[in-house]
């Protein structure tokens, strides 16, 4: 059976994840994006993503988003809602906005999209379109290719 199954693996409150608010969003994303795929998303805490992050793309800081395929039409999803919380207002997002975000960005990956102008413009629309009233505000806001502008400064704060 397709789908998306969530998991929280956080010591925080599934109400402050808003779970329960994107769950509809997540299944309804991951259904156009990849129909009939079987979706497992995780969130994790920061040891955890700096963890996988180092095995899966030996990459050691904390990322807020990590996306796979695991089989045949099966893919896992994992985000780290503290990293998550810290990035959002860098791009004029709600906590929650931002992770439906970064909820899109990994379907995208796990469909086989390499980071590009024309992903960043399918998250945009599919933001536009599936985030509820806290999303009004992100038309109005640049690109995210921002993103990754970290990943080629100096080691600061020991995080990378």
């Amino acid at each position: 059976m397709s789908g998306v199954s969530i998991k929280n693996l956080t010591r925080q409150n599934p109400k402050v994840l808003a779970v329960r608010q994107l769950a509809n969003a997540f299944a309804k994303i991951a259904k156009e994006i990849v129909p009939g795929w079987d979706i497992s998303l995780a969130f994790i805490g920061p040891t955890k993503a700096r963890a996988l992050n180092k095995q899966l793309r030996g990459k050691t800081y904390v990322p807020q988003v990590l996306s796979y395929i695991v089989g045949e039409k099966s893919g896992e999803i994992f985000i780290c809602p503290s990293e998550a919380t810290k990035q959002a207002p860098s791009y004029n997002l709600q906590p929650t906005t931002y992770i439906l975000l970064l909820f899109i960005h990994g379907v995208l990956h796990i469909k086989g999209w390499a980071h590009s102008a024309t992903m960043e413009e399918c998250e945009r629309k599919l933001l536009a379109r599936f985030a509820t009233g806290a999303v009004r505000d992100y038309p109005n806001v640049t690109t995210h290719s921002n993103r990754n502008r970290h990943r080629h400064l100096s080691n600061k704060g020991g995080r990378r």
